[in-house]
């Protein structure tokens, strides 16, 4: 007998960045990406420079990184990609204690989030009208 193996082709024009251990919550953060899913990247950076929210600037820095990645690496037009999906997942919890009455202690959690921000090219497609 003799076995398929599946051979996986990996997209070439889709590139993806990876910010782990963002100290932020991922409720926060995703609040951000909501805004910037299917836009295009520098559409997306502009939005993000004029945020007031604290977590924009590292959002900014993965866009940035991705956007890199897809021109060095896979020489992909910087003007065609868009952010095709840009999530958030849980990271680690720091625990810190606060002294309350009666000496017992009150726990301060401290998320931290993993970002994934994928962008991908969107093609051009030239049709002529006759």
């Amino acid at each position: 007998m003799v076995k398929k193996t599946k051979k996986e082709t990996k997209d070439l024009s889709v590139v993806k960045a990876i910010y782990k251990n963002l100290r932020s919550s991922p409720r926060k953060v995703n609040d951000i990406l909501r805004s910037i899913r299917g836009k295009k990247a520098d559409i997306a950076l502009r939005d993000l420079q004029f945020s007031e929210k604290r977590v924009s600037k590292e959002i900014s820095k993965t866009i940035k990184s991705a956007v890199s990645n897809a021109e060095n690496n896979n020489q992909l037009d910087i003007d065609n990609l868009f952010i095709k999906e840009a999530y958030v997942g849980k990271g680690m919890v720091m625990k810190r204690y606060r002294p309350r009455a009666r000496g017992r202690a009150g726990e301060i959690k401290k998320p931290f989030s993993n970002l994934t921000i994928i962008v991908s090219e969107k093609k051009q497609i030239n049709s002529k009208r006759v």
